[in-house]
C-alpha cells in the first residue's frame, strides 16, 4: 500500500487554510459532496502540487441487506478516476433499511449504523465488499464506525469482526482511532483488544477526530478537538505498525488554521510515540535493555486514565480464519460463489428495517435493545437532520428565527427521511405549511414562497404538489 503520510479532510470551509498549511501530504474528500465535473479550484491546485486526494464515501451501506447500488458504485468509481486516487474508502455500517426485499417502506437514516457482529450479517457484508471491490476502479478500504447502541446477541468482537471481513475478502481497513475510543466509553470495548485482534497489516490509513460526552455517552461529533485518549490510541495502534497514513478529521465548528496545525502536531507526535514504543519493546526482546530505556524516554508522556496502555504488549494470535467460500471454476479461474441466499439478506434487512423504525418513525423498540440508548441514538439523528438541513437550506432559520430547531425536532418524530437532505427541507417546509404552525403572517409567505420555488414549476391536477398548492392558496 502507497504511504500517504499526514492528511486532513478537506471541507469547503478550510480549503484556504489547507491549501497553505505546512507538511500536508494528501486530503480526503466526501466523495458524495463532490461533482465530478465541477471540482472546487482549491481541489484542483492541490492536485496540480501532487497532494494525494481521496474520496470518502458515506451513503454505499455496505453493511445493509441489500446489494450495493450500481449508480452509487458507479458514481463513487468516477471520483476516484477524476481525482487520480490510490484508492476509495466507506464505511462497515448501513445507512438505509426497507424496500423491496422486507416488504416495507425504506427508510432512509442520514447517519450511519452498526451492523449486527454475526455470521449472518458478516456473509452479507463480505459478498457486499467483493460486489463493491469488483465495480471499483482502485482499491477499497472500509471503516470502522462509532456507534452509541449494541445489537442483542452479537457473536463476535469488533477485532475478530474486522479480522474475517478482511481475511474472506482482501478488503483494505480504515481505521478510525476516535470510533474505538467512542466504542470504548459507549460499550465498553477495550480498544486494545481490537487492535490485538484485528490484522494490522491490513491498514490502509488511520482517522482521527474530536467528539464530546452527553446524556451519558460519547458524542462522535468532528466538531471538536482530538482529546487525549484518542491520541494514546493512535500511539498504541503505531507501536503495532506504522500506519501508511493518517488524517485528521474536523467536519464543523472550525477552530483557526493555528488551532488545526497544532492538532496535526499532536497527530504527528502519537506516531513517533509509538514507533518509539516499538522499537523499544524490540530492544527489550532482545535482551538490549540499556539502549531501550534511553529509547523509550518520553514516549507516552502525559498518557491518561482512560487511554490505551502506555507500553502495548505483544499482540494476540489472530483470531482463526473462516472458513474459505466455495469456489466455482470458470475459464480456468477460480472465484468466490455467492454464499448468501435471500432467507439471510430477509432476515437481516428485517432486522435493520426494525431498529431503523424505531429510531426514525417512533415504532416500538425491537426486543434486547437498550431503550434508553435508543431513545439518545433517535435525539442524535434527529438534531443532525436538524443541523444537516439549515445547511443545504440556510434560509429556513433565518425564516423561522429560534423556532426552526424545535419545529423540526418535532417534525422529525413522526416524519422520517424518504429521499435525502434536501427533499427532508421541502418535506418539512410542506409540513409546517399544512399544520399553520410555528410559521404565521410574513414567515408564513417567506415559507410559502421558498416552497414553491423549488417544488417544480407546474404541479399536474391531482398531485401532491397540487394539493398542497390548492391548500397553500386557500390560506
Amino acid at each position: 500500500m502507497a504511504r500517504l503520510g499526514t492528511g486532513i479532510g478537506w471541507r469547503p470551509e478550510i480549503a484556504d487554510a489547507v491549501e497553505r498549511m505546512p507538511g500536508i501530504d494528501w486530503v480526503e474528500v466526501v466523495a458524495e459532496n463532490t461533482c465530478p465535473g465541477h471540482l472546487p479550484a482549491s481541489l484542483v491546485r492541490l492536485r496540480e502540487r501532487g497532494v494525494t486526494v481521496v474520496p470518502h464515501g458515506v451513503g454505499l451501506g455496505l453493511g445493509g441487506a441489500e446489494r450495493p447500488d450500481e449508480g452509487r458504485l458507479t458514481a463513487l468509481g468516477e471520483r476516484a478516476r477524476i481525482l487520480g486516487s490510490p484508492l476509495v474508502t466507506e464505511h462497515i455500517a448501513f445507512v438505509r433499511a426497507g424496500g423491496p426485499l422486507t416488504a416495507t417502506p425504506q427508510l432512509e437514516a442520514g447517519h450511519l449504523l452498526p451492523v449486527p457482529r454475526t455470521r449472518d450479517s458478516l456473509d452479507v457484508l463480505c459478498e457486499n465488499v467483493r460486489i463493491a471491490q469488483d465495480a471499483l476502479p482502485v482499491p477499497l478500504a472500509v471503516e470502522n464506525i462509532a456507534a452509541l447502541i449494541a445489537w442483542p446477541g452479537e457473536e463476535m468482537t469488533e477485532g475478530q469482526f474486522l479480522y474475517e471481513l478482511a481475511d474472506r475478502t482482501g478488503v483494505r481497513l480504515l481505521i478510525d482511532v476516535a470510533n474505538l475510543y467512542t466504542n470504548q466509553v459507549n460499550r465498553g470495548e477495550d480498544p486494545g483488544k481490537a487492535l490485538d485482534e484485528l490484522p494490522v497489516e491490513a491498514i490502509a490509513y488511520v482517522h482521527v477526530a474530536g467528539g464530546f460526552a452527553r446524556d451519558g455517552v460519547w458524542h462522535d461529533s468532528h466538531a471538536h478537538p482530538v482529546p487525549r485518549p484518542v491520541l494514546d490510541i493512535l500511539t498504541d495502534l503505531a507501536s503495532r505498525v506504522s500506519p501508511p497514513g493518517v488524517l485528521l478529521e474536523r467536519d464543523e465548528n472550525f477552530p483557526e488554521p493555528a488551532a488545526l496545525e497544532l492538532e496535526l502536531d499532536a497527530i504527528r507526535d502519537a506516531v513517533r510515540d509509538g514507533e518509539r514504543l516499538a522499537v523499544k519493546r524490540e530492544l527489550v526482546r532482545l535482551g538490549h535493555d540499556a539502549r531501550a530505556a534511553r529509547i523509550g524516554g518520553g514516549a507516552g508522556a502525559g498518557v491518561g486514565a482512560g487511554a490505551a496502555v502506555a507500553v502495548a504488549p505483544a499482540p494476540a494470535p489472530a483470531p482463526a480464519p473462516a472458513p474459505a467460500p466455495e469456489t466455482a471454476i470458470d475459464d480456468g479461474a477460480a472465484k468466490p460463489v455467492s454464499i448468501v441466499g435471500d432467507a439471510t439478506r430477509e432476515r437481516l434487512g428485517l432486522a435493520q428495517a426494525a431498529l431503523l423504525s424505531a429510531l426514525v418513525a417512533g415504532t416500538p423498540v425491537p426486543e434486547g435493545f437498550d431503550r434508553v440508548r435508543i431513545g439518545v441514538q433517535a435525539r442524535a439523528l434527529a438534531g443532525k437532520r436538524a443541523g444537516v438541513v439549515a445547511k443545504v437550506a440556510p434560509e429556513l432559520p433565518v425564516i423561522l428565527g429560534d423556532g426552526y430547531r424545535q419545529a423540526f425536532l418535532a417534525y422529525a418524530q413522526s416524519h422520517p427521511m424518504r429521499g435525502g437532505y434536501r427533499q427532508d427541507a421541502l418535506d418539512f417546509v410542506e409540513q409546517v405549511l399544512l399544520d399553520g404552525r410555528p410559521a404565521q403572517g410574513r414567515a408564513r409567505r417567506e415559507l410559502r414562497t421558498w416552497w414553491l420555488d423549488r417544488s417544480g414549476p407546474a404541479p399536474r391536477s391531482g398531485s401532491r404538489l397540487a394539493r398542497v398548492g390548492r391548500a397553500l392558496i386557500r390560506r
